[in-house]
């Protein structure tokens, strides 16, 4: 008897486990993130009109700058018994702005002073955008085009002259002059040749000395644009939802056969209830039938794979007490007998 109670309160024991099991059912690991909801955007005027048996419905909506027209409804809806789904969006912008002229001047660097070399490296118009929102296209002025050096460099030669004097009686140096000026620059006696004709000499002097010039590094170019720019103050766009109408077919009830009045021929009143009901004929309404519930549990598994493995454990259990109490039973009656 202990083995056997001992065993009925194990299947027990597995039996309360699985129940418990059963009832908690699955439980999700992580939870479902679910995304903000998009502003809804309401039409400021709604428009309805109704040509040769068609309807349309336009929401007209004025969005400012700072709203999304992604956020605009075009889901189908139903009004006045009438289905609308969409056909369209329009937009119109009615933005205000504000205009000034204004002038630019652009500057690079060039190799050359040769202005038929400069102006095919200027750009007719350029694109200009200032800091307080003004934007348009600007056009050159060949006119303030300027070029101008953009440093210098030094540099330096050896220049030289000569100078005949003839008629020297001899060829005293004394006679011949230690510098000269040429071009605006001081040479000095470098060389003196003699020549003697007649009883007199000519004498030929070079002189020589340096000479110092500047050039151009290279040049810098300026040049003014001039032109109108323009700047959006304010408004709005006015998007228009366009949706198309069709009226919405009613639910027909079901037609049942009209019960005929009177006896039937055999004298019995016609029975027009179906088949194997009991419901009464004066009601021609079928009963509902139930459909059978499907034994699931919150998380959508089937209870059924729940249930087989616990009533196998349960029947196992029972016929194990049986057998034992049957052992038992078949014991204690040969104690019996024998005595």
């Amino acid at each position: 008897m202990k083995r056997t109670a001992a065993l009925i309160l194990t299947v027990l024991a597995v039996l309360s486990l699985s129940c418990s099991a059963l009832a908690a059912g699955p439980e999700d690991s992580t939870e479902d993130v679910v995304p903000p909801k998009p502003a809804e955007l309401f039409p400021a005027e709604i428009r309805q009109t109704e040509e040769d048996g068609y309807r349309r419905v336009e929401k007209i909506y004025r969005l400012s700058p700072n709203d999304d027209p992604a956020n605009i409804l075009t889901e189908p809806f139903e009004w006045e018994g009438w289905r609308y789904t969409i056909l369209d969006v329009t937009r119109q912008d009615t933005t205000e702005s504000d205009t000034k002229d204004y002038a630019e001047t652009f500057t690079f660097e060039s190799s050359s002073k040769d202005m038929e070399k400069i102006l095919p490296q200027l750009p007719a118009t350029r694109e200009v955008a200032t800091e307080d929102g003004y934007t348009g296209v600007l056009t050159l002025d060949t006119a303030s085009v300027k070029v101008e050096a953009a440093g210098y460099k030094s540099s330096s030669r050896t220049v030289t002259a000569t100078r005949t004097y003839p008629n020297l009686s001899d060829t005293d140096t004394s006679f011949i002059p230690k510098s000269i000026t040429d071009s605006g620059r001081t040479l000095t006696l470098a060389d003196i040749q003699w020549q003697e004709s007649g009883g007199y000499f000519t004498a030929t002097a070079t002189y020589t000395g340096t000479a110092t010039s500047k050039s151009a590094t290279g040049y810098t170019v300026t040049a003014e644009y001039a032109g109108e720019l323009t700047k959006v103050t304010g408004g709005e766009t006015i998007y228009t939802a366009v949706f198309s109408g069709a009226p919405v077919q009613p639910v027909k009830e079901p037609n049942y056969p009209d019960v005929p009045d009177g006896d039937t021929s055999d004298g019995d009143t016609a029975d027009t209830s179906d088949p194997g009901t009991t419901e009464s004929p004066d009601d021609p309404t079928p009963p509902d039938t139930p459909e059978p519930d499907t034994p699931e549990d919150s998380g959508g598994v089937n209870v059924i794979w729940l249930i087989i493995p616990i009533a196998a454990i349960i029947g196992i259990g029972v016929l194990v007490g049986m057998n034992l109490l049957k052992k038992h039973k078949s014991k204690k009656e040969w104690e019996d007998y024998t005595k």
